[in-house]
């Protein structure tokens, strides 16, 4: 296998638009178009937002709105979901939804799909009425599908828009469930290693074990998302990174606010137990100055393989986190 170089495949952006504390999310909302700004002119290729409720610190949670947004204020970048919860939602709705979008901005949208509710129990109950643990997810993909494969002379339910027209879909997993289902039907796959390092191997050579040659790929297609924290100097990086850090602490106890000012040392925050667990939960963070960030992106790349990597960063100050895609973006000027 010959070695990739980090400027010979994609780099893009996952973006989750992070509420601050003694911020709003119209802010964040702005905060997000500036950033999928940026990144067009920084050489990104794709954009993508996640669907989450009820968290304090996201603001993407109406994602298909979101979406919108980010590509009416755009010019090129491809954007899509990372993902769109399918469980959450009726085939037919998300076929109307991004068939609207790909309608509106012709080969720029991409949907991304996990079978995870992105919520809390409660939440994920007001959203569905009844509670699935996404048993059936095989299913609504294979209904989605086939409202955008249907033809006008089909019979029956036809999602207009969408009905006919191309999206690329994705497959988003943390474990081995959907990189199987998506080598089965020769889908493109998308790994969130930025808050599952453990089963990001097992997951990968599962979905290349199991790849079949489709109409849409002929050889396996995986994008690995992972967070980067860069900025002129490593000591900066691993301050600006507490603010992450702070962010995985408060979900483990449960303790939803929006993102956290970052702070000189963790030592008063976290306990040994949390530490240790944060260190499993974050274990591919990349934290750094340009150098450091660089090496460890490509130690990164020759692990995973990747065909894409999708850079995740989380940041309480706006204009750190553009620095930080800024540093990270000049990898891929080194074509």
């Amino acid at each position: 296998m010959t070695t990739k170089q980090l400027s010979d495949i994609p780099f893009s952006v996952l973006d989750l638009s992070p509420i601050i504390e003694g911020g709003t999310p119209t802010e964040s909302l702005q905060n997000t178009l500036d950033l999928a700004k940026h990144s067009e002119n920084w050489g990104y290729h794709r954009y993508w937002v996640a669907e989450h409720h009820n968290m304090p610190s996201i603001a993407s949670s109406a994602t298909s709105i979101v979406i919108a947004h980010i590509a009416q204020g755009t010019s090129e970048i491809r954007v899509g979901s990372g993902g769109i919860m399918l469980p959450n939602h009726a085939p037919l709705v998300i076929a109307e939804q991004f068939g609207t979008l790909e309608s509106l901005y012709p080969g720029r949208i991409d949907l991304g799909l996990g079978r995870a509710p992105g919520t809390d129990r409660l939440t994920a109950h007001a959203l569905r009425r009844s509670m699935s643990s996404g048993e059936d997810f095989p299913e609504q993909l294979e209904e989605l599908r086939f409202y955008f494969n249907q033809t006008p002379r089909t019979s029956g339910v036809h999602a207009i828009p969408g009905e006919g027209l191309t999206i690329p879909i994705w497959l988003l997993g943390s474990s081995g469930y959907s990189a199987q289902l998506a080598g089965q039907l020769g889908l493109p796959f998308s790994f969130a290693s930025h808050f599952s390092p453990a089963n990001t191997l097992p997951a990968l050579n599962l979905y290349r074990q199991y790849f079949t040659p489709s109409a849409i790929l002929d050889k396996p297609c995986a994008m690995v998302c992972v967070n980067v924290i860069a900025a002129d100097t490593d000591q900066e990086a691993e301050i600006l990174a507490t603010t992450l850090q702070q962010h995985f602490i408060n979900l483990m106890r449960n303790d939803l606010k929006p993102l956290q000012p970052p702070v000189d040392s963790m030592d008063s925050i976290w306990t040994p137990y949390e530490k240790t667990t944060l260190q499993d939960k974050l274990g591919s963070t990349i934290i750094g100055s340009p150098k450091t960030v660089q090496d460890k992106l490509q130690a990164f790349l020759d692990l995973t393989d990747a065909d894409e990597l999708m850079i995740n960063t989380m940041m309480y100050d706006h204009k750190a986190r553009l620095h930080s895609y800024e540093i990270v973006s000049q990898l891929l000027k080194n074509k």
